[in-house]
């Protein structure tokens, strides 16, 4: 919620002696005694002490950081250029900025737990802290001297949590969102290259598990690969809705509090920042309470986890074996896969990347069921949006990450195998329906099912078709690529 006027200090040393190692800072509550070292006060300290909830912190986050360092940058500019922030604390506070974004300064000073109440404010406070002690530095001046440079006064001029949040918030996932579209553009380059190795290997299709026609295993390696084709368009444009922001509204979308013509100013100077194609929300009302941007995107996110999930299926299926299964490709093997059968070796990387993708699905629920508990004019459940958007955008990336580099690079195929399948196969009959009819091809499916004798045989046995066009209806080229279908008649 909105942060408080009534912000942090260093107290006289005279009022109070600091115990040796740390400053003493007071909020409206009170005093707290904050490590020297920190670059973080006590809004941060007070957070840490609420919220042991995950252990998981924002310092393993850095996307989120860079988002929020992004959002302090822009909005100093702003004020700066409409002579609402003096000038030199302006450049102080874009040079802390700048010291977080380009050396990675103070990544550390973000102890808040992922999980948090008021909706943002801490991560918000966090922030500010980091950045007005670092550009107090800078200055030469000890941190906490508040009343040189103040986190609230100064760093959030013109801001309230609830439009710098979301904001940094939105160009945080925006990052890790474009990282996970590279990595699926990878993982397709690799299926891709697996079409090419396996184009000439032909195979059964199937469907609902049983025979259907022949195809390639190239044919089904490109199809994975189109797959996730796919979804990076779909997720492309989810990342888009990301970056029209609320930045300007202020506390409930009124834009209290700030400067005439700030909205225009900050939201260029958050596109200069970031290199982005920043857009203000044409209602920041609106904007200030939606949270349907996280529903879509975590909406790409688990229908790629989905494809994915569904690839690793297709994967362990047809490695299944290597005796009394399909055995059609090889897995490269792992780790031995049991601690009592001998010689057993399991899928254990399409293994792993379904678990992650049921992760992925379990997480969609969680952005569902939070961003439709807001009311009115905010939704004060971002924070565990947030913890379960970053954490399915690391976990999928990784899981696609270690699926190529650890199981379809080195994925081969049983080609002898899958020309067995083929041969042996009633399915093929289907290529000759326009030959015989459908009705004789019940009979000859039936009959090859019943006795194992081959389609091929028991056409030509019955005098359904000649040598010469079974020969070339049921070529290799052909049942790759099927270009001959029976007879043209031309009408008179």
């Amino acid at each position: 919620m909105a942060t408080s006027k009534k912000t942090a200090k260093v107290k006289n040393q005279e009022a109070s002696t600091p115990t040796p190692g740390t400053r003493t800072e007071e909020d409206l509550l009170g005093t707290m005694e904050v490590p020297s070292s920190a670059y973080y006060g006590i809004h941060t300290l007070r957070a840490v002490e609420n919220f042991q909830i995950s252990r998981n912190t924002i310092n393993q986050v850095p996307a989120f950081i860079r988002g929020m360092v992004q959002v302090k940058k822009a909005t100093a500019m702003a004020n700066r250029r409409l002579h609402t922030l003096p000038r030199k604390k302006a450049e102080a506070i874009i040079w802390a900025c700048d010291q977080i974004l380009d050396k990675g300064r103070c990544m550390d000073q973000f102890p808040i737990d992922l999980f948090q109440g008021g909706a943002g404010t801490s991560l918000n406070m966090n922030t500010n802290e980091v950045i007005a002690n670092l550009a107090l530095e800078h200055l030469g001046e000890p941190k906490g001297s508040y009343d040189i440079i103040n986190p609230n006064d100064d760093v959030n001029m013109s801001q309230s949590t609830n439009d710098a949040y979301p904001t940094g918030f939105r160009l945080g996932v925006h990052n890790e969102l474009m990282r996970l579209i590279e990595a699926y553009d990878a993982l397709q380059s690799a299926f891709q290259a697996k079409g090419a190795e396996f184009e000439d290997i032909l195979k059964m299709g199937r469907t609902q598990l049983q025979d259907a026609v022949p195809m390639t295993l190239g044919d089904e390696f490109r199809a994975f690969a189109s797959n996730l084709s796919e979804e990076q368009a779909i997720m492309r444009t989810a990342a888009e809705r990301l970056l029209e922001v609320n930045l300007g509204a202020t506390a409930i979308g009124t834009g209290v509090n700030t400067p005439a013509g700030y909205r225009h100013q900050v939201v260029a100077a958050l596109s200069e920042t970031t290199g982005l194609e920043i857009k203000s929300a044409k209602d920041l009302i609106e904007a200030t309470s939606d949270t349907g941007a996280y529903v879509l995107a975590h909406s790409a996110i688990k229908r790629a986890a989905m494809k994915l999930s569904k690839i690793c299926n297709d994967l362990r299926l047809l490695s299944s074996g290597p005796t009394a299964g399909l055995h059609e490709i090889n897995l490269p093997p792992r780790q031995a896969g049991s601690s009592i059968m001998p010689g057993k070796v399991n899928p254990v990387i399409p293994e792993v990347v379904n678990q992650v993708c049921f992760k992925v699905f379990g997480n969609d629920l969680t952005v569902t069921m939070a961003a439709e508990a807001g009311q009115l004019q905010l939704n004060v459940m971002e924070p565990v949006i947030g913890e379960a958007l970053f954490e399915s955008l690391r976990i999928l990336r990784n899981a696609a990450d270690t699926l190529r580099t650890k199981c379809v690079t080195g994925i081969t195929a049983n080609a002898e195998v899958c020309r067995a399948y083929v041969e042996n196969s009633i399915g093929i009959v289907t290529y000759l329906n326009p030959f015989i009819g459908h009705h004789n091809g019940d009979l000859i499916a039936k009959e090859a099912a019943a006795t194992g004798a081959k389609v091929r045989d028991l056409v030509l046995d019955k005098g359904l078709m000649d040598k010469e066009t079974l020969d070339r209806v049921l070529s290799k080229e052909n049942l790759m690529h099927p270009e001959f279908r029976g007879t043209i008649y031309l009408d008179d």
